[in-house]
């Protein structure tokens, strides 16, 4: 009679050489965990089942192996994006351009002088990397980066409003991703949430008014993941600074998206930029780092060099600070446009700069490489909350599969995965947000699933 008396000990089957090749490559505590979940799995399926027959030790030891690999299987992979939605933010947002990736992996692949002054042997501040270069493109005064925006919002109401009024539209109350909202970021600082205007109308009035009580800030939001049309009306920037300064308060410019250039040359709507909040005569200027800049995820922010200084006093300051990855690959970046060549080197510009016919003919050579399916015309967006509703026109590789579904989970499980669209039971993959070094891999798995 079997019982659980023949299942073969822990020290058994670490005497066998398939357990010694585990122990080489898992390391011997995670084997010997594995080990000991099979058993203890199998014990609780022999009692459960009531099953006459047990695993030999060769199974054991198969169970084993499987166990060891789902554990220490990467959730973090590299996919190709063939969705046509630029900033992705399922997918990591903005790719790096080469120089970013070269700067992140010189400074990580050793010591690096993030905190060091080289010219006086000592110790240094990491808050001056990537400081010039800001000031350099955007005229601002002085600069700190933090890991996002959402933290640098945060950052800079706990140092200048906490306890304090700040006032703000209520059209511009949004809330960005993961259901984090700016009214909820300004309770968590400390400052006190002061609403004018109505939802679709907000007057320079309402701000006049507000301010004659003692103000700590008026703070402004981009609305960068959605529009509000019809019968509105705001402000402009310069007019509500004029305003704020008149009554002696300084005025905060949350952009979020970040860009440094103008949109409206690649056929979009204009974007708000970073240049043009600092000569609307903004004190403070936060946006991202990983959405229309093209760099690492970081949250910037510029501005006079007094209130910046009290920001870098904060105690938060150093909770929210960057690392030396993200600041060699954001100095990097932001190089980019110091030297005019963003079009060229910043994958997510590039990739807006591309032409129709461009992007067509990267199309047309897909169907030749594959033998089957059409180019169709489609349409790339932006994404990564930046220019709601805006799209370019495209052309797609579209693929008439049996089953779409079926197709698109056979592309997720692709090494590398593949992530595409479907549209009335289609399969759509947009050249424009495939990297060129990617191409190959696209078509080798696009051509392995069409066989299976």
């Amino acid at each position: 009679m079997t019982t659980l008396r023949n299942l073969p000990s822990v020290e058994q089957i670490l005497q066998t050489e398939a357990a010694a090749y585990l122990i080489a490559q898992f390391g011997r505590p995670l084997t010997l965990d594995a080990i000991r979940f099979v058993l203890d799995d199998t014990r609780a399926r022999f009692k459960s089942e009531r099953t006459t027959a047990l695993p030999d030790l060769d199974l054991i030891l198969t169970q084993t192996e499987s166990t060891l690999t789902a554990w220490t299987k990467p959730t973090l992979l590299p996919v190709i994006n063939a969705s046509g939605v630029i900033l992705h933010t399922n997918l990591g947002r903005a790719p790096l351009s080469e120089a970013a990736i070269r700067a992140m992996d010189v400074v990580t692949r050793g010591y690096s002088s993030l905190e060091f002054d080289l010219e006086s042997g000592k110790r240094g501040s990491r808050l001056i990397h990537a400081e010039s270069l800001l000031q350099k493109l955007t005229g601002a005064e002085a600069a700190l980066v933090v890991n996002n925006c959402a933290s640098a919002v945060l950052l800079v109401l706990s140092a200048l409003a906490k306890k304090k009024r700040v006032v703000i539209a209520r059209s511009q109350l949004v809330e960005i991703g993961g259901g984090f909202r700016i009214p909820d970021v300004m309770i968590q600082s400390g400052a006190k949430l002061v609403e004018v205007g109505t939802t679709n109308k907000v007057r320079l009035s309402d701000y006049k008014s507000a301010a004659k009580e003692p103000t700590a800030l008026i703070m402004r939001v981009h609305r960068s993941n959605f529009k509000i049309i019809g019968f509105t009306e705001e402000p402009e920037l310069k007019d509500i600074v004029g305003a704020a300064h008149l009554a002696g308060i300084p005025v905060m410019d949350d952009l979020g998206s970040g860009a440094l250039y103008d949109t409206a040359r690649y056929g979009l709507a204009h974007e708000p930029t970073v240049q043009e909040s600092m000569q609307a005569g903004a004190d403070i200027v936060c946006f991202s780092g990983d959405k229309l800049l093209g760099g690492p995820q970081a949250g910037i922010i510029i501005g006079k060099a007094d209130l910046i200084a009290k920001i870098k006093k904060h105690p938060l300051a150093r909770a929210v600070r960057a690392d030396k990855a993200c600041l060699a690959g954001l100095s990097a970046t932001l190089l980019h446009y110091l030297k005019d060549e963003a079009e060229r080197e910043i994958p997510i510009v590039r990739m807006m700069f591309l032409t129709v016919k461009q992007v067509r003919g990267r199309a047309e050579a897909w169907v030749e490489e594959l033998g089957q399916g059409s180019v169709v015309e489609g349409e790339s967006t932006v994404g990564g909350g930046s220019l709601p509703g805006e799209s370019m026109p495209t052309f797609l590789l579209s693929l008439k599969v049996k089953s779409a579904e079926k197709f698109m989970h056979a592309l997720r499980r692709n090494n590398p995965p593949i992530i595409a669209r479907t549209e009335n039971d289609k399969v759509l993959f947009d050249p424009r947000t495939v990297l060129p070094e990617q191409e190959g891999a696209l078509l080798v798995g696009l051509k392995n699933i069409l066989k299976s």
